[in-house]
């Protein structure tokens, strides 16, 4: 264990750790951290998605420069300032028309879905709100509550129902897995769930916590004909997969539907803590002081959100993450034909998944992989997929470069020489 870990371990609290191995790092630039030990490390993890333009990104430096220089305040909460305004009015010119009304803004996804959670049943007066089974909506008291992942311990809302995310891979087929899910959503609304009676219905258009999993196609399309059948708002969480990252700037709009509200995080401040909700004024605008903090809104955050934006589109980063993503997507295809480890390889754009049949041996691979130099966590409901959400800078050098790295340590798994000793301190999910 280095001196930096360990000095943490005497220092900080560990309620919100989530630890695979004993990372600590010093610096980074691009698609690398550097560890207090020297060594560089390619992150495929970006930091769960929220260092999106890589570490030390010029255009952010600049623009938090600039903020700080000439500071407009530290809040949007009594007053004007001119980042905010310019950050919600491209975030508006980016959504669906029908989410095109007003901007909230916040510090993270956490906050924002717990916010969109009570505003939309306060705006309808519907009681009701559903999601899916495996969905982590945040992990505040009040986004948890409208979650359904099985590692979080806050408690469910009592409003909420849960239905299965159409798994295509433990259905055996695409169509098996719709027809399912939407099977089990229309025997709700007939029975025990009154559609009049639901608000909203949270999504995740690939569900990333719960396993980095994609949808069939056609899903999402009836999902969405359901919804607008009985005045259901749909609310498309975008905070880990949206801005760009599966290839198409929003992640929803690789399945033909358009939300009502969109949720955005984690990636738009490029490691700055800021996150936004985009729909319809007469949701966002329910009630004044429904929902603040006193450094929502703040210009610094939103100065480097708005950089982030404008450097995605000046740098074509949509277009290399759907570029890069394929080389990358190509090379864990090729792993799959050599490891029996691997179960499945699924995603799109820079957010893939890569399934593997045994949730200690997925431990022992992220720890060795860590070992031999890359930086990768996992995620899943039986926390055995390996998730990639790299920089949206990621080169296809990289790529190649880091599916190497994990090609010996599946292998170091594989052959029983790695310890599982070393898994003692890291439980992970």
């Amino acid at each position: 264990m280095s001196g930096l870990y360990a000095r943490e371990s005497r220092s900080v609290s560990t309620m919100a750790h989530l630890r695979f191995f004993p990372q600590a790092v010093v610096g980074g630039n691009g698609a690398y951290l550097t560890g207090d030990d020297g060594r560089k490390l390619l992150d495929f993890a970006a930091s769960w998605g929220a260092a999106s333009l890589g570490h030390a990104h010029p255009a952010i430096r600049e623009a938090v420069n600039r903020a700080l220089s000439d500071q407009a305040g530290a809040s949007y909460l009594s007053t004007a300032n001119e980042p905010c305004v310019l950050l919600a009015e491209k975030l508006l010119s980016l959504v669906p028309e029908r989410a095109r009304g007003r901007v909230w803004f916040g510090h993270s996804g956490s906050d924002a879905n717990e916010t969109v959670a009570r505003m939309v049943v306060a705006a309808t007066g519907r009681p009701r709100i559903l999601a899916f089974d495996g969905a982590y909506h945040g992990g505040t008291v009040g986004s948890m509550a409208v979650s359904g992942h099985p590692s979080q311990q806050g408690a469910r809302a009592k409003n909420l129902t849960l239905i299965p995310y159409p798994n295509s891979y433990a259905a055996g087929s695409p169509d098996a897995a719709k027809d399912a899910a939407l099977a089990h959503l229309e025997k709700l609304f007939a029975t025990e769930v009154p559609p009049q009676e639901v608000a909203a219905f949270f999504i995740e258009p690939i569900q990333s916590d719960g396993g980095m999993l994609v949808p069939p196609d056609g899903f999402f399309p009836a999902l969405e004909a359901l919804c607008r059948q009985h005045g259901i708002l749909i609310v498309s969480d975008e905070v880990k997969v949206g801005l760009g990252r599966t290839g198409r700037f929003n992640a929803f709009a690789h399945f033909g539907i358009e939300p009502d509200i969109a949720v955005f995080g984690k990636g738009l401040g490029g490691g700055l803590p800021i996150s936004a909700v985009v729909g319809p004024e007469a949701i966002l605008n329910h009630a004044v002081a429904f929902s603040l903090q006193t450094v929502h809104g703040n210009p610094v955050c939103a100065a480097a959100a708005l950089a982030v934006l404008h450097t995605i589109e000046r740098d074509n980063l949509v277009a290399n993450a759907e570029r890069t993503g394929r080389v990358l997507r190509e090379a864990l295809d090729r792993l799959a034909a050599r490891h029996a480890l691997i179960g499945d390889v699924r995603g799109r754009g820079l957010a893939l998944g890569v399934e593997l049949t045994d949730a200690r041996q997925t431990a022992l691979t992220v720890y060795r992989a860590f070992q031999l130099g890359l930086v990768l966590y996992y995620v899943g409901v039986n926390s055995n997929v390996l998730e990639f959400t790299p920089p949206l800078t990621l080169t296809e050098a990289e790529a190649q470069e880091g599916v190497a790295i994990l090609d010996q340590a599946l292998a170091d798994v594989a052959a029983g020489r790695v310890d599982e000793a070393l898994l003692a301190d890291f439980a992970g999910w």
